[in-house]
Protein backbone atom coordinates (compact mmCIF):
# COMPACT_ATOMS: atom_id res chain seq x y z
CA UNK A 1 0.00 0.00 0.00
CA UNK A 2 1.59 3.50 -0.92
CA UNK A 3 2.50 5.15 2.46
CA UNK A 4 3.28 9.12 2.58
CA UNK A 5 5.89 11.13 3.75
CA UNK A 6 5.12 13.17 7.25
CA UNK A 7 6.61 16.24 6.51
CA UNK A 8 6.88 18.54 9.37
CA UNK A 9 7.86 22.08 9.07
CA UNK A 10 10.26 24.01 11.79
CA UNK A 11 7.60 25.22 14.46
CA UNK A 12 5.06 22.85 14.53
CA UNK A 13 3.78 22.16 17.88
CA UNK A 14 3.32 18.86 19.55
CA UNK A 15 0.05 18.81 21.73
CA UNK A 16 1.01 20.31 25.39
CA UNK A 17 3.79 22.38 23.88
CA UNK A 18 3.66 26.22 23.22
CA UNK A 19 6.36 28.04 21.05
CA UNK A 20 6.77 30.34 23.93
CA UNK A 21 7.58 27.49 25.71
CA UNK A 22 10.93 27.46 23.95
CA UNK A 23 9.89 24.38 22.11
CA UNK A 24 8.68 25.88 18.94
CA UNK A 25 11.31 23.13 16.99
CA UNK A 26 9.72 20.25 18.05
CA UNK A 27 7.75 19.01 14.92
CA UNK A 28 4.62 16.92 14.59
CA UNK A 29 4.65 13.78 12.73
CA UNK A 30 1.97 12.74 11.26
CA UNK A 31 0.93 10.01 13.81
CA UNK A 32 -2.37 9.04 14.47
CA UNK A 33 -3.23 11.59 17.68
CA UNK A 34 -6.18 10.26 20.47
CA UNK A 35 -5.51 6.53 19.57
CA UNK A 36 -4.79 5.23 23.21
CA UNK A 37 -6.12 5.94 26.63
CA UNK A 38 -4.54 5.89 30.24
CA UNK A 39 -5.17 2.35 30.67
CA UNK A 40 -4.51 1.11 26.96
CA UNK A 41 -1.19 3.32 27.20
CA UNK A 42 -0.54 1.62 31.09
CA UNK A 43 -1.27 -2.31 28.80
CA UNK A 44 1.27 -1.58 26.31
CA UNK A 45 3.63 -0.17 28.72
CA UNK A 46 2.95 -3.55 31.12
CA UNK A 47 2.93 -5.79 27.86
CA UNK A 48 6.25 -4.07 26.53
CA UNK A 49 8.03 -5.36 29.58
CA UNK A 50 6.71 -8.95 29.35
CA UNK A 51 6.51 -9.94 33.00
CA UNK A 52 5.74 -13.68 33.02
CA UNK A 53 8.31 -13.63 30.23
CA UNK A 54 11.24 -11.38 32.29
CA UNK A 55 10.53 -13.70 35.42
CA UNK A 56 11.32 -16.84 34.25
CA UNK A 57 13.98 -15.75 32.68
CA UNK A 58 15.79 -14.03 35.89
CA UNK A 59 14.11 -15.23 39.25
CA UNK A 60 16.43 -18.22 38.75
CA UNK A 61 19.43 -15.81 37.65
CA UNK A 62 18.74 -13.40 40.57
CA UNK A 63 18.56 -16.06 43.42
CA UNK A 64 21.61 -17.52 41.77
CA UNK A 65 23.25 -14.35 42.70
CA UNK A 66 22.23 -12.88 45.46
CA UNK A 67 20.25 -15.95 47.51
CA UNK A 68 17.28 -15.65 49.42
CA UNK A 69 17.81 -11.75 48.76
CA UNK A 70 16.37 -12.00 45.64
CA UNK A 71 13.02 -9.85 46.40
CA UNK A 72 15.29 -6.86 48.28
CA UNK A 73 17.31 -6.92 44.91
CA UNK A 74 13.83 -6.52 42.97
CA UNK A 75 13.38 -3.69 45.28
CA UNK A 76 16.62 -2.21 44.86
CA UNK A 77 16.24 -2.23 40.84
CA UNK A 78 12.59 -0.61 41.54
CA UNK A 79 13.93 2.46 42.69
CA UNK A 80 16.41 3.98 39.98
CA UNK A 81 13.55 2.87 37.34
CA UNK A 82 11.39 5.05 39.60
CA UNK A 83 13.49 7.66 39.99
CA UNK A 84 13.67 7.96 36.42
CA UNK A 85 9.99 7.94 35.25
CA UNK A 86 9.75 10.81 37.03
CA UNK A 87 12.39 12.24 34.54
CA UNK A 88 10.36 11.15 31.77
CA UNK A 89 7.34 12.19 33.17
CA UNK A 90 8.57 15.79 33.41
CA UNK A 91 9.81 16.04 30.51
CA UNK A 92 6.96 14.44 28.51
CA UNK A 93 5.19 17.25 30.04
CA UNK A 94 6.73 19.73 28.12
CA UNK A 95 7.27 17.92 25.04
CA UNK A 96 5.37 15.08 24.27
CA UNK A 97 7.65 14.05 21.40
CA UNK A 98 7.88 10.24 20.42
CA UNK A 99 11.59 10.56 20.15
CA UNK A 100 11.54 11.34 23.59
CA UNK A 101 15.10 10.11 25.19
CA UNK A 102 16.46 11.30 21.49
CA UNK A 103 15.19 14.03 21.31
CA UNK A 104 14.95 15.57 24.87
CA UNK A 105 19.04 14.53 25.83
CA UNK A 106 19.38 16.67 22.08
CA UNK A 107 17.23 19.82 24.08
CA UNK A 108 19.24 19.23 26.94
CA UNK A 109 22.76 18.19 25.92
CA UNK A 110 23.09 19.10 22.18
CA UNK A 111 22.77 16.81 18.88
CA UNK A 112 25.79 14.73 19.53
CA UNK A 113 24.64 12.98 22.50
CA UNK A 114 21.52 13.26 22.09
CA UNK A 115 22.63 11.21 18.36
CA UNK A 116 24.13 8.65 20.67
CA UNK A 117 21.24 8.30 22.95
CA UNK A 118 18.84 7.80 20.51
CA UNK A 119 21.37 4.86 19.20
CA UNK A 120 21.23 3.10 23.12
CA UNK A 121 17.50 2.86 23.27
CA UNK A 122 17.49 1.81 18.85
CA UNK A 123 20.19 -0.96 19.61
CA UNK A 124 18.83 -2.24 23.13
CA UNK A 125 15.14 -3.00 21.42
CA UNK A 126 16.63 -4.40 18.60
CA UNK A 127 18.72 -6.93 21.02
CA UNK A 128 15.84 -7.41 22.82
CA UNK A 129 13.22 -8.13 20.08
CA UNK A 130 15.53 -10.98 18.73
CA UNK A 131 15.67 -12.34 22.41
CA UNK A 132 11.78 -12.10 22.91
CA UNK A 133 11.41 -13.76 19.35
CA UNK A 134 14.17 -16.59 20.35
CA UNK A 135 11.78 -17.70 23.93
CA UNK A 136 8.29 -17.09 22.14
CA UNK A 137 9.34 -19.72 19.80
CA UNK A 138 11.10 -22.03 21.98
CA UNK A 139 7.80 -21.98 23.97
CA UNK A 140 5.13 -22.50 20.77
CA UNK A 141 7.43 -26.18 20.34
CA UNK A 142 7.52 -26.86 24.11
CA UNK A 143 3.40 -26.05 23.99
CA UNK A 144 2.54 -27.94 20.89
CA UNK A 145 4.89 -30.83 22.49
CA UNK A 146 2.53 -30.84 26.31
CA UNK A 147 -0.79 -30.20 24.07
CA UNK A 148 0.24 -33.10 21.52
CA UNK A 149 2.17 -35.69 24.21
CA UNK A 150 4.15 -35.90 21.59
CA UNK A 151 8.10 -35.01 22.59
CA UNK A 152 9.23 -35.40 19.17
CA UNK A 153 6.90 -32.11 18.65
CA UNK A 154 8.84 -30.74 21.27
CA UNK A 155 12.34 -31.15 20.07
CA UNK A 156 11.55 -29.48 17.18
CA UNK A 157 12.71 -26.64 18.41
CA UNK A 158 16.29 -27.97 18.82
CA UNK A 159 16.62 -28.22 15.23
CA UNK A 160 18.24 -25.36 14.10
CA UNK A 161 16.67 -24.45 10.80
CA UNK A 162 12.79 -24.96 12.29
CA UNK A 163 13.49 -22.73 14.84
CA UNK A 164 15.07 -19.83 13.04
CA UNK A 165 11.90 -20.21 10.82
CA UNK A 166 9.88 -20.17 13.01
CA UNK A 167 11.40 -17.36 14.93
CA UNK A 168 11.21 -14.92 11.52
CA UNK A 169 7.31 -16.14 11.05
CA UNK A 170 6.55 -14.41 14.54
CA UNK A 171 8.40 -11.50 13.93
CA UNK A 172 6.98 -10.63 10.94
CA UNK A 173 3.75 -11.44 12.54
CA UNK A 174 4.32 -8.96 15.28
CA UNK A 175 5.63 -6.54 12.70
CA UNK A 176 2.15 -6.97 10.61
CA UNK A 177 0.37 -5.93 13.83
CA UNK A 178 2.30 -3.01 14.68
CA UNK A 179 2.25 -1.97 11.20
CA UNK A 180 -1.57 -1.60 11.46
CA UNK A 181 -1.07 0.87 14.25
CA UNK A 182 -2.22 1.60 17.83
CA UNK A 183 -6.17 0.59 17.82
CA UNK A 184 -4.62 -3.06 16.68
CA UNK A 185 -1.72 -3.26 19.26
CA UNK A 186 -4.17 -2.26 21.83
CA UNK A 187 -6.67 -4.60 20.73
CA UNK A 188 -4.59 -7.55 20.96
CA UNK A 189 -2.52 -6.32 24.06
CA UNK A 190 -5.55 -6.23 26.51
CA UNK A 191 -5.77 -10.02 26.05
CA UNK A 192 -2.20 -11.01 26.30
CA UNK A 193 -1.78 -8.78 29.32
CA UNK A 194 -4.74 -10.12 30.86
CA UNK A 195 -4.03 -13.90 30.27
CA UNK A 196 -0.49 -13.05 31.54
CA UNK A 197 -1.47 -11.53 35.31
CA UNK A 198 -4.23 -13.93 35.79
CA UNK A 199 -1.87 -16.79 35.40
CA UNK A 200 0.71 -15.01 37.19
CA UNK A 201 -1.86 -14.32 40.49
CA UNK A 202 -2.93 -18.37 40.30
CA UNK A 203 0.74 -19.43 40.31
CA UNK A 204 1.37 -17.47 43.08
CA UNK A 205 -2.35 -18.24 44.95
CA UNK A 206 -1.45 -22.07 44.43
CA UNK A 207 2.48 -21.58 45.62
CA UNK A 208 1.63 -19.82 48.46
CA UNK A 209 -1.00 -22.83 49.15
CA UNK A 210 1.52 -26.15 48.58
CA UNK A 211 4.56 -24.13 51.24
CA UNK A 212 5.79 -26.47 53.82
CA UNK A 213 4.17 -29.70 51.46
CA UNK A 214 6.33 -32.85 51.91
CA UNK A 215 6.74 -32.45 48.41
CA UNK A 216 8.73 -29.35 47.97
CA UNK A 217 11.27 -30.38 51.00
CA UNK A 218 13.55 -27.50 49.25
CA UNK A 219 11.41 -24.73 50.50
CA UNK A 220 12.49 -21.52 52.87
CA UNK A 221 10.46 -19.83 55.59
CA UNK A 222 9.69 -16.31 55.00
CA UNK A 223 11.74 -13.48 57.01
CA UNK A 224 12.02 -9.95 56.59
CA UNK A 225 15.54 -9.92 56.03
CA UNK A 226 14.77 -11.31 52.76
CA UNK A 227 13.53 -7.66 51.89
CA UNK A 228 17.05 -5.83 53.35
CA UNK A 229 19.84 -5.32 50.25
CA UNK A 230 22.37 -4.93 52.52
CA UNK A 231 21.96 -8.49 53.60
CA UNK A 232 23.30 -9.61 50.19
CA UNK A 233 26.97 -11.16 50.69
CA UNK A 234 29.24 -8.75 48.64
CA UNK A 235 28.84 -5.48 46.18
CA UNK A 236 29.82 -7.55 43.16
CA UNK A 237 26.62 -10.16 44.26
CA UNK A 238 24.21 -7.51 44.63
CA UNK A 239 25.82 -5.45 41.26
CA UNK A 240 25.18 -8.48 39.40
CA UNK A 241 21.79 -9.32 41.30
CA UNK A 242 20.83 -5.36 40.26
CA UNK A 243 21.93 -5.67 36.66
CA UNK A 244 19.32 -8.49 36.26
CA UNK A 245 16.48 -6.26 38.26
CA UNK A 246 17.01 -3.74 36.18
CA UNK A 247 16.81 -5.48 33.13
CA UNK A 248 13.46 -7.07 34.24
CA UNK A 249 11.98 -3.59 34.47
CA UNK A 250 13.20 -2.61 31.19
CA UNK A 251 10.52 -1.48 28.54
CA UNK A 252 7.77 0.74 30.89
CA UNK A 253 9.08 3.72 28.62
CA UNK A 254 7.12 2.32 25.15
CA UNK A 255 4.26 4.10 27.29
CA UNK A 256 6.11 7.66 26.34
CA UNK A 257 6.99 6.13 22.78
CA UNK A 258 3.37 6.34 22.05
CA UNK A 259 2.70 10.20 23.91
CA UNK A 260 2.24 12.09 20.14
CA UNK A 261 -0.85 9.18 20.08
CA UNK A 262 -2.24 9.26 23.26
CA UNK A 263 -5.31 11.43 24.73
CA UNK A 264 -4.28 13.89 26.89
CA UNK A 265 -0.68 13.38 25.42
CA UNK A 266 1.30 15.56 28.15
CA UNK A 267 0.16 14.02 31.32
CA UNK A 268 -1.46 10.68 30.35
CA UNK A 269 1.41 8.34 28.98
CA UNK A 270 3.83 9.48 32.61
CA UNK A 271 0.91 8.72 34.95
CA UNK A 272 0.60 5.63 32.74
CA UNK A 273 4.21 4.54 33.12
CA UNK A 274 3.98 4.83 37.15
CA UNK A 275 1.03 2.87 36.43
CA UNK A 276 2.89 0.44 35.08
CA UNK A 277 5.45 0.47 37.47
CA UNK A 278 3.16 -0.21 40.35
CA UNK A 279 2.21 -3.34 39.18
CA UNK A 280 5.68 -4.62 37.95
CA UNK A 281 6.89 -4.19 41.48
CA UNK A 282 3.76 -5.89 42.81
CA UNK A 283 4.02 -8.73 40.48
CA UNK A 284 7.39 -9.13 40.96
CA UNK A 285 7.47 -9.42 44.71
CA UNK A 286 4.66 -11.59 45.01
CA UNK A 287 6.18 -13.97 42.75
CA UNK A 288 9.65 -13.97 44.01
CA UNK A 289 8.33 -14.09 47.36
CA UNK A 290 5.75 -17.50 46.65
CA UNK A 291 8.29 -19.20 44.49
CA UNK A 292 11.17 -18.65 47.72
CA UNK A 293 8.60 -20.31 50.04
CA UNK A 294 7.74 -23.00 47.68
CA UNK A 295 11.31 -24.31 46.37
CA UNK A 296 13.86 -22.31 47.77
CA UNK A 297 16.41 -20.61 46.76
CA UNK A 298 18.81 -23.17 46.43
CA UNK A 299 20.71 -25.20 43.43
CA UNK A 300 19.36 -28.87 44.20
CA UNK A 301 16.04 -30.06 43.53
CA UNK A 302 13.49 -27.71 42.31
CA UNK A 303 15.62 -24.80 43.81
CA UNK A 304 15.81 -21.46 41.75
CA UNK A 305 19.31 -21.66 41.74
CA UNK A 306 19.39 -25.28 40.00
CA UNK A 307 21.97 -24.61 37.22
CA UNK A 308 19.76 -26.90 35.07
CA UNK A 309 16.71 -25.16 35.22
CA UNK A 310 17.31 -21.27 36.56
CA UNK A 311 17.23 -20.00 33.02
CA UNK A 312 13.60 -21.22 32.81
CA UNK A 313 12.31 -21.34 35.82
CA UNK A 314 8.34 -21.70 34.93
CA UNK A 315 9.21 -24.58 32.60
CA UNK A 316 10.17 -26.70 35.74
CA UNK A 317 8.12 -25.19 38.85
CA UNK A 318 4.40 -25.38 36.42
CA UNK A 319 3.91 -28.39 36.55
CA UNK A 320 4.54 -29.63 40.64
CA UNK A 321 2.83 -26.00 41.26
CA UNK A 322 -0.07 -25.93 39.31
CA UNK A 323 -0.41 -29.69 38.01
CA UNK A 324 -1.33 -31.03 34.38
CA UNK A 325 -3.86 -28.99 32.91
CA UNK A 326 -3.09 -25.58 34.82
CA UNK A 327 0.43 -25.91 34.22
CA UNK A 328 0.22 -25.63 30.39
CA UNK A 329 -1.84 -22.58 31.44
CA UNK A 330 2.03 -20.89 32.63
CA UNK A 331 3.17 -22.37 29.38
CA UNK A 332 0.57 -20.14 27.53
CA UNK A 333 1.46 -17.19 29.51
CA UNK A 334 4.85 -17.36 28.89
CA UNK A 335 4.70 -17.63 25.14
CA UNK A 336 1.61 -15.03 25.13
CA UNK A 337 4.09 -12.65 27.22
CA UNK A 338 6.98 -13.17 24.74
CA UNK A 339 4.85 -12.75 21.56
CA UNK A 340 3.37 -9.40 23.29
CA UNK A 341 6.24 -7.67 24.35
CA UNK A 342 7.54 -8.76 20.50
CA UNK A 343 4.95 -7.14 18.92
CA UNK A 344 4.85 -3.85 21.39
CA UNK A 345 8.63 -3.36 21.81
CA UNK A 346 8.67 -2.36 17.80
CA UNK A 347 6.51 1.20 19.09
CA UNK A 348 9.63 2.55 20.58
CA UNK A 349 12.55 1.18 18.28
CA UNK A 350 10.28 2.63 15.41
CA UNK A 351 8.85 6.16 17.16
CA UNK A 352 12.68 6.47 18.02
CA UNK A 353 13.93 6.72 14.01
CA UNK A 354 10.49 8.33 12.75
CA UNK A 355 11.75 11.25 15.53
CA UNK A 356 15.73 10.66 14.61
CA UNK A 357 14.91 11.17 10.72
CA UNK A 358 12.57 13.86 11.46
CA UNK A 359 15.22 16.09 12.87
CA UNK A 360 17.60 15.00 10.02
CA UNK A 361 19.76 12.87 12.10
CA UNK A 362 18.87 9.72 10.51
CA UNK A 363 18.04 9.60 6.44
CA UNK A 364 14.77 11.42 5.42
CA UNK A 365 13.14 8.15 3.99
CA UNK A 366 12.35 7.13 7.39
CA UNK A 367 9.58 9.97 8.12
CA UNK A 368 7.38 7.90 5.65
CA UNK A 369 3.98 7.43 7.40
CA UNK A 370 1.58 5.07 6.58
CA UNK A 371 -1.22 7.26 5.04
CA UNK A 372 -4.33 4.89 6.87
CA UNK A 373 -2.55 3.43 9.96
CA UNK A 374 -0.30 6.43 11.11
CA UNK A 375 1.76 5.09 12.01
CA UNK A 376 5.70 4.91 11.00
CA UNK A 377 5.41 2.25 8.29
CA UNK A 378 8.72 1.89 6.71
CA UNK A 379 10.89 2.68 9.92
CA UNK A 380 8.66 -0.60 11.69
CA UNK A 381 9.45 -2.82 8.82
CA UNK A 382 13.00 -2.24 8.70
CA UNK A 383 13.28 -2.87 12.54
CA UNK A 384 11.56 -6.13 12.08
CA UNK A 385 13.96 -6.74 9.10
CA UNK A 386 16.63 -5.97 11.30
CA UNK A 387 15.54 -7.97 14.33
CA UNK A 388 15.65 -11.09 12.03
CA UNK A 389 18.99 -10.61 10.65
CA UNK A 390 20.25 -9.92 13.73
CA UNK A 391 18.64 -13.14 15.42
CA UNK A 392 19.66 -15.50 12.41
CA UNK A 393 23.36 -14.12 11.90
CA UNK A 394 23.76 -14.88 15.54
CA UNK A 395 22.03 -18.15 15.86
CA UNK A 396 24.52 -19.27 13.25
CA UNK A 397 27.51 -17.83 14.27
CA UNK A 398 27.15 -18.82 18.08
CA UNK A 399 24.77 -19.59 20.62
CA UNK A 400 27.48 -17.90 22.76
CA UNK A 401 27.33 -14.73 21.25
CA UNK A 402 23.45 -14.73 21.22
CA UNK A 403 23.68 -15.49 24.91
CA UNK A 404 26.79 -12.83 25.38
CA UNK A 405 24.84 -10.05 23.09
CA UNK A 406 21.70 -10.32 25.56
CA UNK A 407 23.61 -9.60 28.66
CA UNK A 408 25.40 -6.52 26.90
CA UNK A 409 21.94 -5.27 26.86
CA UNK A 410 21.72 -4.29 30.50
CA UNK A 411 24.68 -1.36 29.15
CA UNK A 412 22.44 0.25 26.59
CA UNK A 413 19.71 0.08 29.40
CA UNK A 414 21.52 2.09 31.82
CA UNK A 415 23.19 4.23 29.32
CA UNK A 416 20.32 5.77 27.63
CA UNK A 417 18.50 5.85 30.63
CA UNK A 418 21.05 7.44 32.82
CA UNK A 419 21.45 10.22 30.34
CA UNK A 420 17.64 10.85 30.03
CA UNK A 421 17.68 11.42 33.67
CA UNK A 422 20.45 13.58 33.54
CA UNK A 423 18.60 15.70 30.70
CA UNK A 424 15.97 16.29 32.84
CA UNK A 425 17.78 17.75 35.53
CA UNK A 426 20.14 19.96 33.51
CA UNK A 427 16.52 21.23 30.98
CA UNK A 428 14.92 21.86 34.01
CA UNK A 429 17.59 23.94 35.75
CA UNK A 430 16.74 27.29 35.98
CA UNK A 431 13.26 26.18 37.68
CA UNK A 432 14.81 24.30 40.41
CA UNK A 433 14.36 26.87 42.61
CA UNK A 434 10.88 27.69 42.06
CA UNK A 435 9.52 25.32 44.15
CA UNK A 436 10.39 22.64 46.34
CA UNK A 437 8.49 20.10 43.91
CA UNK A 438 10.25 21.32 41.43
CA UNK A 439 13.05 20.62 43.08
CA UNK A 440 12.09 17.30 44.32
CA UNK A 441 11.18 15.53 40.91
CA UNK A 442 13.03 17.97 38.47
CA UNK A 443 16.14 17.76 39.87
CA UNK A 444 16.59 15.53 43.20
CA UNK A 445 14.97 12.49 42.11
CA UNK A 446 15.88 11.96 38.57
CA UNK A 447 19.44 13.05 39.41
CA UNK A 448 19.65 10.36 41.86
CA UNK A 449 18.27 7.57 39.65
CA UNK A 450 20.65 8.73 36.81
CA UNK A 451 23.63 8.09 39.50
CA UNK A 452 22.53 4.57 40.26
CA UNK A 453 22.28 3.69 36.84
CA UNK A 454 25.43 5.36 36.33
CA UNK A 455 27.27 3.18 38.66
CA UNK A 456 26.12 0.20 37.52
CA UNK A 457 26.82 1.09 34.18
CA UNK A 458 30.55 1.46 35.32
CA UNK A 459 30.38 -1.58 37.00
CA UNK A 460 29.18 -3.87 34.47
CA UNK A 461 31.62 -2.20 32.26
CA UNK A 462 34.60 -3.31 34.74
CA UNK A 463 32.90 -6.80 35.18
CA UNK A 464 32.45 -7.60 31.45
CA UNK A 465 36.22 -7.37 30.84
CA UNK A 466 36.73 -10.67 32.71
CA UNK A 467 35.76 -13.59 30.17
CA UNK A 468 34.08 -15.37 32.87
CA UNK A 469 31.58 -13.15 32.75
CA UNK A 470 28.70 -14.36 30.53
CA UNK A 471 29.37 -17.22 28.37
CA UNK A 472 32.71 -17.46 29.34
CA UNK A 473 34.13 -16.66 26.38
CA UNK A 474 37.11 -14.35 25.11
CA UNK A 475 38.42 -11.84 22.09
CA UNK A 476 42.20 -11.12 22.71
CA UNK A 477 42.05 -11.74 26.29
CA UNK A 478 38.66 -9.09 26.69
CA UNK A 479 35.64 -10.88 28.13
CA UNK A 480 33.16 -11.14 24.72
CA UNK A 481 30.20 -9.27 26.77
CA UNK A 482 32.84 -6.59 26.71
CA UNK A 483 33.72 -6.49 23.52
CA UNK A 484 29.82 -6.81 21.82
CA UNK A 485 29.16 -3.70 24.45
CA UNK A 486 31.45 -1.28 23.79
CA UNK A 487 31.26 -2.22 20.23
CA UNK A 488 27.92 -1.94 20.09
CA UNK A 489 28.13 1.62 21.33
CA UNK A 490 31.29 2.28 18.81
CA UNK A 491 29.02 1.78 16.24
CA UNK A 492 26.83 4.16 16.70
CA UNK A 493 29.88 6.61 17.13
CA UNK A 494 30.85 5.53 13.71
CA UNK A 495 26.91 5.69 11.93
CA UNK A 496 26.68 9.18 13.65
CA UNK A 497 30.00 10.57 12.08
CA UNK A 498 28.80 8.78 8.54
CA UNK A 499 25.43 11.41 9.15
CA UNK A 500 27.42 14.02 10.92
CA UNK A 501 28.83 14.27 6.90
CA UNK A 502 24.73 13.67 5.65
CA UNK A 503 23.11 15.93 7.86
CA UNK A 504 25.28 18.92 9.24
CA UNK A 505 22.35 21.28 9.97
CA UNK A 506 21.25 18.70 12.64
CA UNK A 507 24.60 18.48 14.35
CA UNK A 508 25.14 22.07 14.12
CA UNK A 509 22.04 22.16 16.27
CA UNK A 510 20.17 24.36 13.49
CA UNK A 511 17.07 21.61 13.26
CA UNK A 512 16.30 20.55 17.42
CA UNK A 513 17.79 23.43 19.57
CA UNK A 514 20.17 22.81 22.65
CA UNK A 515 18.06 25.46 25.05
CA UNK A 516 16.83 25.70 28.69
CA UNK A 517 13.41 27.49 27.99
CA UNK A 518 10.79 29.56 29.98
CA UNK A 519 8.20 26.76 29.79
CA UNK A 520 4.31 26.84 29.76
CA UNK A 521 2.59 24.02 29.78
CA UNK A 522 -0.54 23.63 28.36
CA UNK A 523 -3.15 21.05 29.34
Amino acid sequence: MTQVEARPQAGDTVRGVTPSGGTGDVRSKGLGGNSVGLVGSAVIGLSTVAPVYCLTSTLGSTAGEVGLQMPAVFLAGFLPMLLVAFAYRELNRVMPDCGTSFTWTVKAFGPRIGWMCGWGLVIATIIVLSNLAGVATSYFWLLAGEISGNPDIAALDDNKAVHILTCLTLIAVATAISYRGMTATKSVQYALVGLQLVVLAVFVAMAFSKVGSADFPTGADFSWSWLNPFAVESFSAFTAGLSLAIFIYWGWDACMATNEETTGSARTPGRAALITMVVLIGSYLATGIAAQMVVGSGDKGLGLANPDTSDNVFAALAGPVMGGVLGVTLFVAVLASATASLQTTFIPVARTVLAMSTYEALPHSFTKVHPRFRTPGLATVVAGVATGVFYTVMTLASENVLVDTIYALGLMICFYYALTAFACVWFFRAELTNSVKDALFKGVLPALGGLMLTAVFGKTLYDMWDPAYGSGSSVLGMGSVFVIGVGLLLLGVVIMLVMQRRSPAFFRGEVLKKETPSLVVAD
